[in-house]
């Protein structure tokens, strides 16, 4: 706004002033014409009355009369040049004077400045250059004269003062130039040059005045004590703190044998009252190092900070202690709302999976039935949903954790990946077919099966692997993988739905009649624990030997954890029926030539039937 009110008017006061100047040079001229002119009219009277002596003095007084006409010309000439360009000058400075203005309010919001500080004191800011060098350098020659001046000893009444030398101010102390005010100093201020010159000449003087008072005996004196005052201070703090804390300690001790009660979940002692007396007594051991912590973090800036040769150590030093604590509470203040979006996507997850799994029991009970989906589907399936939960959940949050944008953070994510990629292919193998597994359901935790040469029954299915207990109580872990790729006989399932059906063979002469035999493995079958009444035990012929037939007794079970015990059974019982009916098993096998050789009866059954 200040250039345009200057650019509009400084033409027009320029104009103004060559047309004053024309028009004086006008009437002078033209008062000189009518001079000469009303000279020459009394010239020529004179003349015509007929005086020749007049004539003669005439012609001399018109010749010097034109050189002084002539001279004074000359001198109105010299003095519009001279008028030209005084004008031209102030046309310039005026126009360079707004250009400057405008240039440094350009600057003045993203000039920082360089700030004169004096033992924390900030005394002005200096933004312009000058001979002496940058406003940093200009700034820095200001602090250390000062503190040179104020290490000196005296201190003269109005030793401060001013001086001005051409285009700038010079701010003095004694023989001392402490700063050189310039045009453009007071450019950057809107003040004039001497007016700023003086108000710094009273900033600086009063500065030297504290520094004088800091620097003599008595503030060293001053100092000392204050020191002094500050190590008592402290060691007495260190003392009230470690008695407090001891007293604490005293009464947790006796807190623990009077109140203290030990920490049960169930039926499980978590910590007993020693330990967790023990627990209590670390845990206000570190407290009482953080607060002789805390004390020593104020103190020692303190103790530093008394004297002025020490006192930018004691700023060093509580900025080494304060900017991590800042940084830490700032990155903890800023991080809240990421933490309330993590907190409201981890409820919400949760209470997800609590519907889920309330779904899932519902189903596993069978109060819940949906066409298609067994029971024992249910927990398998909440397994897997909550999995991809978790797992959505964490994709989720991931942006919102602290340093997930780093490239640290990032690196070693990559790697985990990387190393879980390359070492899971087997694992992951083993998840899959434990997958398939649960929904094929070849088996359930419980039942009776049988994989390759291993018979058992399922003790635990796991995503990774399948234990069996077998009949001996070994416990046999099997992976998945391996399941996948043979084939399993489950006999629970078997026994449940239909019943299974047990077979042994044994091998009768053929002098014995087969009719007999069937009814004979029957009623050894009927009598065997464990063997259903329905459906009907039933016989069949599979062989006929070139001296036996083979004769296979069927017979139906429902409990197939029995079975050892009852296959065991069923042969004790055709031993006993076959012997007491006198009936010969011919396995193993048995060449009899009846030439009065004995039988294989036990003699136990042949005196019973005598």
């Amino acid at each position: 706004m200040k250039r345009f009110i200057v650019a509009i008017l400084l033409p027009i006061v320029v104009a103004v002033v060559n047309v004053s100047a024309q028009t004086n040079l006008l009437k002078k001229a033209e008062h000189i014409i009518e001079t000469a002119i009303g000279e020459s009219a009394v010239d020529s009277a004179a003349m015509a009355a007929g005086d020749s002596l007049y004539g003669v003095e005439r012609v001399r007084r018109d010749s010097i009369r034109l050189a002084e006409m002539a001279l004074q010309l000359q001198e109105m000439k010299l003095n519009e040049i001279v008028l030209r360009s005084r004008l031209e000058a102030l046309d310039d400075d005026s126009l360079r004077l707004a250009e400057q203005r405008e240039r440094i309010d350009s600057l003045r919001g993203c000039t920082p400045g360089a700030p004169v500080v004096v033992e924390g004191d900030t005394l002005f800011t200096l933004y312009a250059e000058s001979e002496a060098g940058s406003a940093f350098d200009r700034a820095d020659r200001v602090i250390a004269k000062l503190a040179e001046i104020g290490r000196g000893e005296g201190l003269d009444r109005d030793s401060v003062r001013t001086t001005d030398y051409g285009r700038q101010t010079n701010i003095h102390y004694g023989k001392t130039v402490i700063l050189s005010v310039t045009e453009q100093d007071a450019l950057w201020e809107g003040m004039e040059r001497d007016s700023l010159a003086r108000h710094y000449a009273m900033i600086l003087d009063n500065k030297i005045r504290d520094l004088k008072d800091d620097y003599n005996f008595f503030g060293m004196v001053k100092r000392v004590a204050l020191f002094i005052f500050v190590l008592v201070a402290q060691y007495l703090l260190f003392k009230l703190t470690n008695y407090l804390f001891r007293k604490l300690r005293r009464r947790i001790i006796r807190f623990k044998r009077q109140r203290l009660q030990p920490i049960i979940i169930r039926d499980y002692e978590l910590l007993n009252t020693r330990q967790i007396g023990r627990i209590l007594i670390f845990l206000v051991n570190i407290l009482r190092y953080l607060v002789l912590l805390t004390q020593l973090t104020f103190s020692v800036p303190v103790l530093f900070a008394i004297f002025p040769q020490t006192e930018k150590l004691a700023f060093t030093i509580f900025r080494y202690i304060f900017e991590p604590v800042k940084m830490v509470a700032t990155s903890v203040v800023d991080y809240i709302p990421k933490l309330f979006i993590i907190l409201v996507i981890w409820y919400c997850i949760k209470y997800i999976i609590k519907g889920i799994e309330y779904i899932a029991k519902e189903i596993e009970n069978e109060k819940l039935k949906i066409s298609g989906f067994y029971p024992d589907w249910a927990k398998p399936t909440f397994n897997i949903i909550r999995f991809l939960l978790y797992a959505f959940m964490i994709a989720m949050i991931y942006p919102f954790l602290p340093g997930s944008d780093s490239g640290v953070f990032q690196g070693i994510s990559v790697f985990v990946g990387l190393i879980v990629s390359l070492g899971s292919s087997t694992v992951i193998g083993n998840i899959i077919a434990g997958l398939v597994i649960t929904y094929m359901r070849p088996f359930k935790v419980g039942d009776r099966i049988k994989l390759d040469d291993t018979t058992g029954n399922v003790i635990e299915k796991t995503p990774f692997v399948t234990r069996l207990r077998t009949p001996k109580n070994e416990v046999v872990t099997i992976p998945n993988s391996f399941i996948m790729s043979s084939h399993t006989v489950n006999y629970s399932a078997s026994a449940r739905q239909f019943g299974l059906i047990i077979h042994t063979t044994v091998t009768i002469g053929y002098d014995a009649p087969w009719r007999q035999v069937h009814q004979l493995l029957i009623n050894a079958a009927r009598m065997t624990d464990g063997v259903v009444e329905h459906p009907k035990p039933f016989v069949l012929e599979t062989e006929l030997n070139d001296y036996y037939p083979c004769y296979q007794i069927n017979a139906y079970i429902k409990d197939a954890d029995r079975l050892g015990e009852i296959m065991s059974e069923l042969h004790q019982n055709i031993q006993d029926v076959f012997n007491e009916a006198g009936v010969e098993i011919m396995s193993p096998h048995y060449y009899a030539g009846r030439d009065g050789s004995a039988s294989t009866i036990p003699a136990d059954y042949l005196n019973r039937e005598e």
